[in-house]
């Protein structure tokens, strides 16, 4: 009896993915599972699942990533997955204003299923359009601290603050309180500014990225 006190199970988390179409919400998982990005956007069908373990400093822990469809049509199959998750990531594309602005409703939708039991990231990728950018990184900060969620930005393309964001997210979990927080230097600043006024290949490049 003793000895099975010794191996502690490894804790499990649910990670719910949501927000709309095309706002790189696999982009981000693929990166994070498989460091990489695939230029052809598929649009995920129903929900997809995935899960991950992640090293931290005292611990390990299972992330059950579920990746939901952004689509209207599938809406319904949503709350049922959002029911027993310990984080709902919501995910916006920062180069179209109506992703950030309908990610108020889907926090909302987060709200009625779980109440406060969750932890809730607010999401701004694709950081590496600069010139189509349409929500700026102050938006998105004052979005989260008045819903009173978490906010990071990233570039899954570029593979921008990903792991920054798992780091945050495995830090935040419930029982992580004497894991260090998300490191805040890996966090890195990703408004990629072209003010180098030199025309540089590299933030030509940066600023031609067309996904």
């Amino acid at each position: 009896m003793a000895s099975s006190s010794t191996v502690s199970p490894l804790a499990k988390y649910k990670l719910v993915f949501l927000g709309d179409q095309s706002a790189g919400k696999t982009s981000i998982i693929t990166r994070f599972m498989y460091d990489k990005f695939d230029n052809t956007y598929q649009a995920t069908i129903g929900i997809d699942f995935l899960s991950k373990t992640m090293y931290l400093e005292d611990r390990t822990v299972r992330l059950q990533l579920w990746d939901t469809a952004g689509q209207e049509r599938f809406r319904s199959l949503i709350p049922s997955y959002i029911r027993d998750s310990s984080v709902a990531v919501i995910v916006y594309d920062v180069t179209n204003r109506q992703s950030f602005l309908n990610t108020s409703r889907w926090i909302q939708e987060v709200r009625q299923e779980r109440g406060h039991d969750v932890i809730i990231v607010l999401v701004g990728n694709k950081t590496d359009l600069v010139d189509k950018r349409q929500v700026s990184i102050e938006e998105g900060d004052a979005k989260s601290r008045e819903l009173g969620v978490m906010f990071v930005e990233t570039s899954a393309k570029a593979g921008f603050n990903i792991k920054a964001l798992f780091r945050k997210i495995a830090a935040a979990l419930p029982g992580m309180e004497n894991v260090s927080t998300a490191k805040q230097e890996d966090l890195v600043d990703v408004t990629l500014t072209s003010s180098a006024g030199t025309g540089t290949g590299a933030d030509t490049a940066a600023s031609q990225c067309s996904c």
